[in-house]
């Protein structure tokens, strides 16, 4: 099935063109299309917001969990790795069925699961409950990203391409915003009612569920993946994977370890270590959009190389002082290393226009979750055994191994 920019299947999307010299009936009919479109785009965008809010919102409930539960180091790690797997490693697997079966269901449930049993995990009676509630709540993390990506602009007569970066940006600003959210909500009404926090998922899924349907599909969908495609682009891809993987490993494991890392080991208030992860994540967001400017300039493999060059040195500063500098280039260094976030998956999507779904749901969710579930666990175990400084600043070599796997790239990539 053949797709097109931002990898929405080009059956999945309507294409009738809005002529004056139709007849009324067929124009009214464009503008209703496009009316259930824009619905669609707002509540998909809102559930996206609403999902990745959720999943982030481990990292400032980690101090707390640590505490309720006893917890060492290494099983924190544990049930961040838990939620990273059970959100992104098995993306792939939802997108199979959710393209198969076409319920609104996939992407309806999804807020209202994250929302209750991931922050309910926070307040289960025991840690195994807890690592069977995120189990569940990171499924309905899942389950939203491949069918609401598909969906999200699928309804919008023009300028695909730009509704689909707004609901793309709404799940990285509700990653970035998470911290100080829960933050705030703990301060004002306390841990224990955290999980009333679920309560705009719990309503953006009857919401979703009510109004939303998937676009009209022409044609039948493919039932076999387009192997030769694929391997005539091995070499590329699988670089383009391990760029990914090296990338996640950093920003998955500062996500989920930077809050408790400054209000254990510097001394930061839960305050001031919430709002430096917010300004941290917001920044990396901030660079996505960047560096896809930057690759229509300077060109996709120079704009990757760049990023892991650019970012070592500057987050190794964070590292070696404890200054008002270190901060500023450890948040500058993340803007720099999420340049690529939406560069690697255009030039996937290009190298395989006819799996375009298969290699976005490779780069975006399962090398992401792989890394994270071998280093968030990881990561906890070697601050057990050492330091969390030890832990977070050996990090840095995955940017400088992506930096040298990165040059071996062609160098019409993505032209």
């Amino acid at each position: 099935m053949p797709l097109s920019c931002g990898g929405i299947p080009s059956s999945d999307r309507y294409t009738e063109p809005m002529d004056t010299g139709s007849p009324v009936w067929l124009q009214q009919r464009v503008e209703a299309r496009v009316h259930r479109g824009a619905i669609t785009l707002a509540l998909l965008s809102l559930g996206h917001f609403l999902v990745d809010l959720y999943s982030g919102s481990l990292g400032v409930l980690q101090p707390f969990i640590v505490n309720r539960f006893g917890l060492s180091l290494t099983q924190a790690g544990l049930l961040g790795g838990i939620l990273v797997f059970s959100s992104s490693v098995t993306q792939p697997l939802y997108g199979y069925f959710s393209d198969r079966y076409r319920s609104r269901l996939f992407c309806g449930l999804g807020p209202a699961v994250a929302g209750l049993f991931v922050l309910g995990a926070s307040q289960a009676p025991s840690f195994g409950w807890a690592v069977a509630m995120m189990v569940v709540g990171g499924a309905g993390v899942s389950a939203f990203h491949p069918q609401a990506s598909s969906w999200a602009a699928a309804g919008m007569a023009s300028r695909r391409a730009h509704w689909m970066a707004v609901f793309i940006s709404s799940g990285a600003l509700g990653i970035a915003l998470a911290p100080a959210i829960f933050k705030e909500w703990i301060g004002r009404l306390e841990f224990d009612r955290i999980v009333w926090a679920a309560v705009p998922g719990v309503i953006a899924s009857l919401l979703t569920i009510a109004l939303v349907s998937g676009p009209e599909r022409r044609g039948a969908p493919a039932k076999t993946f387009d192997w030769p495609a694929l391997r005539a682009v091995a070499r590329p891809l699988l670089i383009l994977y391990f760029c990914v993987f090296f990338r996640s490993a950093v920003q998955v494991v500062y996500a989920q370890f930077l809050v408790l890392y400054l209000s254990r080991e510097r001394g930061y208030s839960l305050h001031d270590a919430a709002y430096t992860l917010t300004c941290y994540l917001t920044c990396g967001a901030i660079g996505g959009f960047a560096g896809g400017r930057l690759a229509d300039r300077l060109g996709a493999k120079r704009v990757i190389v760049l990023s892991f060059a650019g970012s070592v040195p500057l987050m190794a500063v964070f590292f070696l002082t404890r200054s008002p500098l270190g901060v500023f280039s450890l948040i500058l260094g993340g803007l720099i290393l999420l340049f690529t976030i939406p560069i690697n998956v255009i030039v996937a999507q290009q190298l395989v226009p006819s799996q375009a779904g298969t290699v976005s749901a490779l780069l975006m969710g399962f090398a992401w979750g792989a890394a994270g579930m071998i280093f968030v666990p990881l990561a906890g175990w070697v601050s057990d055994q050492s330091s969390m400084h030890a832990a977070l600043s050996s990090l840095l070599v995955f940017p400088a191994l992506g930096f040298w796997l990165a040059r071996k790239l062609p160098e019409d990539l993505g032209s």
